[in-house]
């Protein structure tokens, strides 16, 4: 990996590049075009990471755009990574909306492919997929590196020079191929990877060691995804229900054990306080989980940070950061431009 020099004027590349456990949040805009919502939230989030990534219509559901909230976050003292996903854009307006987004002071991007629109509230809607996310990555990358557009046209100015990420689902299947699926991305100019949520341990100490021999850690920062558990029923839903994630049955005993207080009674005999302590209860120890997991992570060569999602829960982020020992977060300035 090369460590010389800087690609961008990201914060999140100087923490990674110095050798610091990087931490990067999320933060997803709201249906409407209220921009205080955006700021609520970054209040939360300021000094506890290092970015947020701002999400692009997540689950095919229509948000404020993801470049106006992060210029929103940036405003508020954040530094954004905006998600752009090949569902909504073709080439052209993908290499437009990045210019623009450059130009607005937006270092970091995260390529993805983007939900299919049926699992959102406009089914109907026609997608694009002009290109996939591996292709994005290689499109903004020369960009960046060989001022020319997709076309091989020539940047005529100031090229968008973005820190580079693209994302990784350890556990989808087929299983055996994802480390190949992360190599490609690698090699396509990724600077760091995200991964989708990690519960079992075991599994992604697997997954990192077929990366390890594939040498994908020396070739971009990889960033295992953590996501505290709110209640039992959250996570009996996230074993089932969505793709890619394992989540081992004790996970599941120890969240239901955290409530087991109230186990006893009916739902008709809970009072509202008994609900809001049982709920206080299970969040507790998904955060108490989260902050193990994180921990053990920190164990495996080639994991370069976590990413933490916690999903319209931002408020979880400074008791998992601090009780991880990842705060305070490093401050290193940006290095000022060389002469010529």
């Amino acid at each position: 990996m090369n460590t010389n020099g800087y690609l961008s004027g990201s914060n999140l590349e100087r923490v990674l590049k110095n050798g610091y456990f990087a931490v990067t949040a999320e933060l997803g805009p709201p249906q409407s075009a209220d921009g205080n919502v955006i700021r609520r939230k970054a209040a939360l989030l300021k000094g506890y990471c290092d970015a947020v990534n701002i999400t692009d219509n997540q689950t095919a559901i229509v948000r404020m755009s993801s470049i106006a909230s992060a210029v929103i976050a940036l405003q508020e003292g954040l530094e954004p990574v905006i998600q752009m996903v090949c569902r909504d854009r073709n080439r052209l307006a993908m290499q437009s909306d990045l210019l623009g987004a450059y130009a607005l002071g937006i270092r970091n991007l995260l390529c993805l492919t983007g939900d299919h629109q049926t699992f959102g509230n406009h089914p109907t809607a026609k997608n694009v997929f002009d290109i996939d996310s591996t292709q994005m990555v290689q499109m903004v990358t020369a960009m960046r590196d060989r001022r020319v557009f997709q076309s091989g046209g020539e940047i005529k100015g100031q090229e968008p020079r973005f820190f580079v990420g693209a994302a990784e689902s350890p556990f989808a299947h087929p299983v055996e191929f994802r480390p190949y699926r992360l190599a490609k991305k690698a090699k396509a100019g990724a600077n760091f990877i995200q991964t989708q949520i990690v519960y079992d341990i075991p599994a992604f100490k697997a997954f990192m060691e077929k990366a390890r021999e594939l040498g994908v850690h020396k070739q971009a920062y990889i960033l295992a995804g953590v996501s505290p558990l709110k209640s039992p029923a959250m996570a009996k839903y996230m074993r089932e229900n969505v793709p890619g994630i394992i989540l081992p049955d004790e996970l599941i005993e120890r969240m239901e054990a955290a409530g087991a207080p109230w186990a006893g009674k009916k739902k008709e005999e809970l009072t509202p306080e008994d609900k809001k302590a049982r709920s206080a209860a299970w969040q507790a120890e998904g955060i108490k989980i989260c902050i193990e997991i994180i921990q053990q992570l920190r164990q495996i060569e080639g994991v370069a940070g976590v990413h933490i999602m916690a999903i319209e829960w931002e408020e979880a982020v400074k008791p998992i950061v601090e009780g991880a020992g990842l705060y305070p977060r490093p401050v290193i300035p940006e290095p000022e431009a060389q002469p010529g």
